[in-house]
């Protein structure tokens, strides 16, 4: 069983969430407010936080960093600021998923499941990393498919390197440029579209319908799970 710490002040959206929580085999840490949440926090024992934005004593967003400043436990963002702008905030200081409201609570669930999953894997195993069907040695520079050696530029690499890292997170734009080419480059999205189709042609079986990379639009990219 799972301890979730359920941080937002609507009553009412507590009520749903631990009805929701429960049913998938969670149990639920309510905070009201961000004082409480961080005291919940500092105890211990939680492995994940459901997050809104909306608090009465600070702003969420300020909240997901101040998390992920001494933590890599999963966020996931609960909100209904549906923005772009919010969105790629929270996911920029850490926030590993964005669901706006209303929620479905069967997805909220599956979404919650895939973070504690990326949570557990997260740990590198010597210098190699892996998802789904890519395993990566970062020692060696050498990139598997399905135990298909993949021959990759440096860039190529790079950005790959950076989504399996991520575990399946979203990732901005911004961040993948960040890492890859220098803040300089941090608005230069074309650069990264044309890596990223180079590897969508090396790295995906169907290039066209793209299962692995996938788009958050206006946003950027994450790995995705293949069943």
């Amino acid at each position: 069983m799972s301890r979730i710490l359920v941080v937002d002040d609507e009553p009412a959206i507590q009520r749903l969430l631990q009805a929701v929580l429960e049913r998938g085999g969670h149990a639920v840490l309510p905070a009201t407010n961000a004082r409480d949440a961080a005291a919940l926090l500092g105890r211990g024992g939680i492995d994940a936080v459901l997050l809104d934005l909306g608090l009465p004593d600070r702003d969420g967003i300020e909240l997901v960093g101040a998390i992920r400043a001494g933590s890599a436990i999963p966020i996931i963002v609960l909100t209904a600021r549906s923005e772009t702008s919010e969105k790629i905030a929270a996911l920029d200081l850490g926030a590993d998923d964005y669901v706006t409201k209303p929620f479905d609570g069967d997805e909220l669930l599956a979404r919650l499941r895939a973070a504690l999953r990326r949570a557990d894997r997260s740990a590198p195993v010597g210098d190699t990393i892996a998802f789904g069907p890519l395993k990566i040695d970062r020692a060696r520079r050498e990139v598997t498919v399905e135990g298909t050696p993949v021959t990759l530029t440096p860039k190529e690499f790079a950005v790959l390197e950076t989504l399996t890292e991520a575990g399946g997170r979203v990732l901005t734009h911004a961040a993948i440029l960040e890492r890859v080419w220098g803040k300089a480059h941090a608005e230069d999205v074309d650069y990264l579209r044309v890596v990223i189709r180079a590897l969508r042609l090396k790295v995906e079986s169907d290039p066209s319908s793209p299962r692995l990379i996938r788009n958050e639009p206006a946003i950027g990219y994450r790995l995705a799970e293949i069943p």
